[in-house]
């Protein structure tokens, strides 16, 4: 089973930016497609994005298409969440996760692993 820890979380003001980073351990991260979840204070959690294991797909809540950006560089075992023009209500705990599943798959059906989340809040 893959271990899964984030960083990067914090305070921003709205309109500014963070990037998250998703480090995985144990089995070989390449092996997996992985994603981001979020979930907001008194909301259920709910898909972000996911990226292919070879990185070169992507697929976003549509939501979110244009000011998020996953991608993963499986030489390191990492994979990023670049968040811009960030907004209060992008407030929310964020969660990665790896699936053996297809990517295009991940916004339907249970990952395989989770990380403890790191909380992102973003002030007016």
């Amino acid at each position: 089973q893959v271990q899964l820890v984030e960083s990067g979380g914090g305070l921003v003001q709205a309109g500014g930016s963070l990037r998250l980073s998703c480090a995985a351990s144990g089995r070989t991260f390449s092996y997996y497609a992985s994603g981001w979840f979020r979930q907001a204070p008194g909301k259920e959690r709910e898909f972000v994005g996911a990226i292919s294991w070879s990185g070169s797909s992507t697929y976003y809540a549509e939501s979110l298409k244009g000011r998020f950006t996953i991608s993963r560089d499986n030489a390191k075992n990492t994979m990023y969440l670049q968040m811009n023009s960030l907004k209060p209500e992008d407030t929310a705990v964020y969660y990665c996760a790896a699936s053996k599943k297809s990517a295009t798959m991940m916004s339907s059906n249970a990952p395989d692993a989770w990380g403890q989340g790191t909380l992102v809040t973003v002030s007016s």
